[in-house]
């Protein structure tokens, strides 16, 4: 870590700058480990004390991509507080060359705070988490209790779709020829490893042919149902006990021959809303339908 008498040399914007990687760091070894040395809560402790006294002298600026906001006096004494907790969890931890449970989320607050002070963002899948593997033995799956995600652009989405799916007892997911590859970096953050313990499978080519009108698939007698506008309310919906849910394209949704297959099944399903918006994104309506199914099932 820097010395804090080289940081005190400093610009204000570079000390913020490194101070906010150092927590970052900081925040990355303790996640796996549990604890800090008594070393490093000293140094946090004194690092906290000139973060204290730049914002008292020089105040919060809060940029933002793009802009340059000033903060309100609410979030003002806010950061204050946060701060002058911070520098007491260290100095406690210190003095007791013990780690507790207030230590992860005091070096996320902090972190965080000096991310906002500095103008930069954080994506979700940068987020810290408790690492390791998923233990497969722990799933409980309903038996055909399958989805067909169709044509998902977003690697993000694709990841956040699979944890949900997983979450909520999917057997097996299926993917379209062109939906986004689970493999890639940022759906493997999103799904937090449930790309590596549920089952998937991507076909070489689209299971639904022929015009909108025809209903062809190849999915055998599987009982379909699509999400979608202009369907039954979710509340009024009978999910199958065994079928596949079509969740479609962020931008165009389910496609007109997937949803002639769906139509000549089970039909569409849909989430009432009640916003200026009347939609919502694709794996969060996907998570809304995946729980409301897992409901029934679990009622049988």
């Amino acid at each position: 870590m820097i010395p804090l008498q080289m940081l005190a040399k400093l610009s204000r914007s570079q000390r913020l700058r490194k101070a906010a990687k150092m927590y970052g760091e900081v925040q990355h070894r303790f996640v796996p480990a549990g604890r800090l040395s008594a070393e490093e809560t000293e140094y946090l402790g004194r690092l906290t004390e000139m973060l204290i006294e730049d914002f008292r002298s020089d105040g919060l600026s809060v940029r933002r991509p793009r802009e340059n906001v000033r903060a309100s006096a609410e979030y003002i004494a806010a950061v204050s507080e946060a701060l002058k907790s911070a520098r007491k969890i260290f100095a406690s931890a210190c003095q007791t060359n013990e780690s507790n449970g207030e230590i992860r989320r005091t070096l996320n607050t902090v972190y965080h705070l000096l991310l906002a002070e500095t103008g930069r963002c954080q994506a979700d899948w940068d987020f810290v988490r408790p690492g390791g593997s998923l233990d497969p033995s722990m799933r409980r799956p309903f038996p055909g209790m399958r989805v067909y995600l169709e044509d998902i652009r977003s690697p993000f989405n694709v990841g956040s779709m699979f944890r949900a799916a997983e979450s909520f007892g999917a057997e097996k997911i299926l993917l379209s020829p062109l939906c986004a590859d689970p493999r890639h970096k940022r759906a493997e953050r999103s799904a937090m490893g449930c790309v590596d313990i549920l089952p998937w499978e991507r076909f070489s080519s689209g299971p639904f042919a022929g015009s909108a009108g025809t209903g062809t698939h190849t999915f055998g007698q599987a009982a379909l149902f699509a999400l979608e506008t202009g369907g039954t309310p979710l509340g009024d919906f009978a999910f199958p006990p065994r079928g596949i849910l079509i969740a479609g394209s962020e931008e165009l949704g389910v496609s007109p021959p997937a949803l002639a297959a769906a139509d000549a099944s089970l039909g569409r399903v849909s989430i009432p809303t009640r916003g200026a918006k009347g939609s919502l994104n694709v794996s969060v309506a996907f998570g809304i339908v995946m729980q409301a199914w897992a409901e029934q099932l679990a009622k049988l």
